[in-house]
């Protein structure tokens, strides 16, 4: 499974990225406005941070298909390979998407809250289909499920899709969909910190430490014994 970060805060993109084999980053307007940035400038500082080629997506405004085509054509332009422009999963959307294919560009059909929107958007030709995880949930719904029932779709189907699950609220969540075998999951920067944040954890490595110690000596390593 792929590991994207679901944020727009450098500072935080560069910590993680320096910590956890992360596969990339995914955006949307409301992230961006979050910084309070120029997008352009945002956007491109992620680019220097996680490198050339790796995953980046961006969203079209507009609510035409010609007009989000527009926008991907810039957001590739500016932001190189590995740029996946994220297309809302409605009429419109589907018409970009076909349009996008045709000219090589990548896109992921985003704002899924129902099996059928992603199975369109890959009908479409969408490279990646999000589904809401979280938010599917508050409307009174199983959104791990909904997830699940994308997968079988396109896997029953031999759809060229990979699901791109987002709006995580815990990283069980993750975990569920993890071991079900989806493609790539983006998540905030506090659910993958829990990925490992265990009180079993931290105390067995404090332990490790402290019998060290007691072995060689406060603050010695096996550098300093056997170098």
């Amino acid at each position: 499974m792929k590991l994207l970060i679901d944020d727009a805060n450098v500072q935080e993109i560069r910590r993680l990225c320096d910590l956890y084999p992360i596969d990339g980053v995914t955006t949307n307007p409301s992230i961006l406005a979050k910084t309070g940035r120029d997008p352009k400038e945002v956007l491109t500082e992620i680019r220097g941070i996680i490198g050339p080629g790796k995953l980046l997506f961006a969203q079209a405004i507009p609510l035409d298909a010609e007009g989000m085509v527009r926008d991907a054509r810039a957001i590739v332009k500016l932001l190189g390979e590995g740029t996946v422009v994220k297309v809302p999963s409605i009429p419109e959307g589907f018409k970009a998407i076909r349009m996008l294919r045709e000219e090589g560009i990548l896109s992921c059909g985003t704002v899924v809250y129902t099996p059928l929107q992603a199975y369109l958007a890959a009908k479409a030709g969408a490279d990646y289909v999000a589904p809401y995880v979280n938010r599917i949930d508050n409307m009174g719904f199983d959104g791990v499920g909904v997830v699940e029932q994308i997968q079988d779709i396109l896997t029953l189907h031999q759809l060229d899709t990979q699901v791109l699950a987002a709006s995580f609220k815990n990283s069980q969540q993750v975990l569920t969909l993890c071991a079900y075998g989806i493609g790539s999951a983006t998540c905030a920067p506090a659910v993958i910190d829990a990925f490992v944040k265990n009180p079993a954890i931290d105390g067995a490595v404090g332990d490790f430490i402290r019998d060290f110690a007691g072995l060689a000596g406060e603050g010695k390593t096996m550098a300093d014994l056997l170098g």
